[in-house]
């Protein structure tokens, strides 16, 4: 079986024979954009044991890779391919994610069993992965509202020390060496989300030009590297149905090797300093984490002593996070006007861009207590 695929001659007659046919006949959802028909061949083919008749669903959330649900009468699989159209260079690597979540199997992070990747069109469209369905809860929002206060903490606790446990993997052991490269990833990383922002942009804004150079003119020393997931978050995890604990850690298409405090700021980013946006751009009411008695500063803390680290994040960490979420957001708008975007908020998206810059730019001028400056730039508005 090369690259997870079984001899292709028989879907490609499937094509031919039913193309025509909808997804939707078979998951009897709308939505479902797949052929039914040709998907459930292709998994009895390549995975024993299933059984029944194949169910397909959507999945909500996501601004990147389509997902999609695909239940038997015993088990649940989960296929997550690359968007439709013409994309930028090495976006939505679904075998990068397939590659690091194999890796991942066997450590203390919590991932889904991957089960196959496969890159032939002839199945999907584009190329994808399959990989078991986790059993929990997931959050469109990252604060977490609608959680009752007393389960909040301990969740987001829980959030920070399993990112702890991502960036503890010895990447050696996990076979992850030639992951990513290990020097400079800030430098590497802002140039970067620089080309890309310009790539995709489809307006000018003064605060995404200028960010780049007092990034690169701020870059502070950096003496770690881990595995970095590139898009750790609430929104991200698969907490246990009704306890605290993580199940499952997804969404993995930006990982890399780099500095832990990428992710770190990342995380305390959508917590705390877009809290507003996330709402906004889901319609959905505006909450913050600090309201139920967490603050960026612990979160931080609840990190940093379960990775045993003195290092300790900054206001560059935070001003880039915001910046690149801006880029990505860009990106997602982009796509959305050339009719390729897999989520329908994209537009939405891109009303969040200026804004997220803004909020950079203040962070770069602000002094040791950036934490609380942060946390304030989601209660103005």
């Amino acid at each position: 079986m090369r690259n997870g695929c079984a001899d292709h001659s028989n879907w490609r007659q499937l094509i031919d024979m039913g193309s025509t046919k909808s997804a939707n006949s078979t998951s009897g959802i709308p939505g479902v954009d797949l052929d039914g028909r040709l998907v459930d061949h292709f998994l009895k083919a390549n995975i024993p044991g299933l059984r029944g008749r194949l169910r397909m669903l959507r999945a909500q959330g996501g601004q990147s890779n389509p997902t999609y649900i695909l239940a038997y009468d015993n088990r649940k699989l989960v296929l997550r391919r690359r968007p439709d159209g013409v994309l930028l260079p090495s976006a939505h690597a679904v075998g990068r994610e397939y590659r690091v979540q194999q890796a991942l199997w066997s450590t203390g992070v919590a991932v889904p069993r991957v089960i196959l990747h496969c890159t032939d069109p002839a199945i999907a469209r584009t190329e994808f992965y399959i990989m078991d369905h986790v059993e929990g809860r997931t959050f469109q929002q990252d604060s977490l509202p609608g959680v009752d206060r007393a389960q909040v903490r301990p969740m987001l606790l829980n959030l920070a020390r399993m990112l702890a446990r991502i960036h503890s993997v010895d990447i050696d052991a996990a076979g992850l060496r030639a992951f990513g490269r290990q020097k400079d990833y800030f430098a590497r990383q802002i140039n970067l989300w620089s080309r890309q922002w310009k790539l995709s942009k489809g307006r000018d804004l003064q605060d995404m030009n200028r960010l780049p150079d007092w990034l690169l003119d701020n870059l502070p020393q950096e003496t770690a590297t881990t595995i970095v997931h590139g898009d750790y978050r609430s929104g991200n995890v698969i907490f246990h149905p009704t306890g605290s604990s993580i199940r499952a850690v997804l969404d993995w298409e930006l990982s890399t090797l780099g500095h832990p405090f990428a992710d770190l700021a990342h995380v305390c980013a959508y917590i705390w300093v877009m809290s507003d946006i996330q709402a906004d751009i889901q319609r959905a009411p505006r909450s913050s984490a600090s309201i139920c008695g967490l603050t960026m500063s612990e979160f931080a803390d609840a990190y940093f002593k379960e990775a045993a680290t003195d290092l300790r994040l900054s206001k560059f960490h935070m001003a880039f996070a915001l910046f690149r979420n801006a880029a990505i957001y860009e990106g997602v708008l982009d796509r959305a006007r050339r009719g390729n975007a897999a989520a329908t908020d994209a537009a939405r998206l891109g009303n969040a861009v200026p804004v997220l810059a803004r909020r950079a730019v203040e962070l770069t001028v602000a002094g040791e207590d950036f934490m609380d400056v942060a946390q304030s730039l989601a209660n103005r508005g």
